[in-house]
């Protein structure tokens, strides 16, 4: 099954990705919306620019400063205020580096920085920091960390993540994906991604040709926080990747003023289901410099966690969760604190 937005001949995901929004005012002017916010905006973006595909837009509330699309990409000057205990590395990345791209954290998976390289910018990204040029792995072909991981036969899952993995081509994902499928302990690929929800046009045939075809159980991780992201494109995209014989699961973050209220958690549940995707982790804001405005307080989140859960069955609640650097797992939120003291 191919999406409709390429079935109808619409560009494609390459184009629509170089025709990405990236400056400020721009964005501004196509939401109509107040042009003196464009100086602080460029301001933030110095740090880390705007990035959004034109479809993501579209999907936004015109004339609305606060639609929680936008939020989520638009630069701002609190970005540029410093935070205690918020860092460049704030879920210990660079302590799990095993080779070039290569982390980690968790007993059995192991993680592949497969690209800095992302169809949208969050503002709240955790690895909005991260040295992407001294740890990607294309100048080796990932021969390091592909030998890393063939020589550790506990991994049997191997995470395709970045930046985001779907920003490469469909050549280099096939010849990847095969060369970790030639290592006979490894069981399990899952993509992290959230090109489906911002440029579903990327889920063409060559993708779903590839994905498809490996021997491996695939598992595609989407990152959607709001039902807001959801339309026609976008559950085609889902119900194609689905036809592979993937599992797809969704995490979100809990974010002020995007999602944290129980409607919208719930919403987000909801849309998630009918596109036939799983809420998997809600997770609380990674303390990454530059996004402690979205900062939503651990009891805020507990109760707000348990209001949906009485709302809803519970394969539609995700696991409310924080990483903490040096965890064996992502842990539950009321155990999380206890870890880090």
């Amino acid at each position: 099954m191919i999406p409709a937005n390429i079935a109808a001949g619409q560009p494609n995901w390459r184009q629509e990705l170089a025709g990405a929004v990236s400056d400020p005012a721009e964005l501004l002017d196509i939401l109509g919306l107040n042009p003196a916010l464009a100086a602080p905006a460029r301001a933030a973006a110095v740090r880390f620019p705007l990035r959004v595909p034109r479809g993501f837009v579209a999907r936004m509330r015109r004339g609305d400063a606060a639609d929680p699309l936008l939020r989520q990409v638009l630069p701002i000057d609190r970005e540029l205020d410093e935070t205690a205990g918020y860092s460049d590395d704030p879920v210990g990345d660079l302590a799990s580096r095993r080779a070039p791209g290569l982390l980690t954290k968790y007993r059995g998976r192991a993680l592949l920085v497969a690209t800095g390289a992302c169809g949208v910018h969050c503002r709240y990204c955790f690895r909005r920091g991260f040295p992407y040029s001294d740890e990607n792995p294309r100048a080796d072909d990932w021969r390091a960390a592909l030998e890393a991981i063939s020589a550790d036969a506990s991994l049997t899952e191997v995470i395709l993540s970045g930046g985001d993995p779907l920003s490469l081509s469909d050549q280099r994902l096939a010849d990847l994906s095969a060369r970790i499928a030639a290592i006979p302990h490894v069981e399990r690929l899952r993509i992290h991604t959230r090109q489906p929800v911002v440029l579903p046009s990327r889920v063409d045939a060559a993708l779903l040709g590839w994905l498809g075809a490996t021997r491996l159980r695939t598992v595609v991780v989407l990152h959607a926080n709001h039902a807001n992201e959801f339309d026609r494109d976008v559950r085609a995209a889902c119900a194609a990747l689905a036809a592979t014989g993937a599992t797809l699961l969704n995490q979100s973050v809990l974010l002020r003023g995007v999602n944290d209220d129980a409607d919208a958690l719930g919403d987000l549940s909801e849309a998630l289901f009918a596109a036939g995707v799983l809420p998997y982790y809600l997770h609380q804001l990674d303390r990454v410099a530059g996004a402690a405005h979205f900062a939503v307080d651990d009891e805020r989140a507990l109760a707000l966690h348990a209001e949906v859960a009485e709302r809803l069955p519970g394969y539609l609640v995700p696991r409310l969760v924080r990483e903490v650097a040096g965890a064996p797992r992502k842990l539950p939120l009321e155990l999380a604190a206890r870890w880090a003291a």
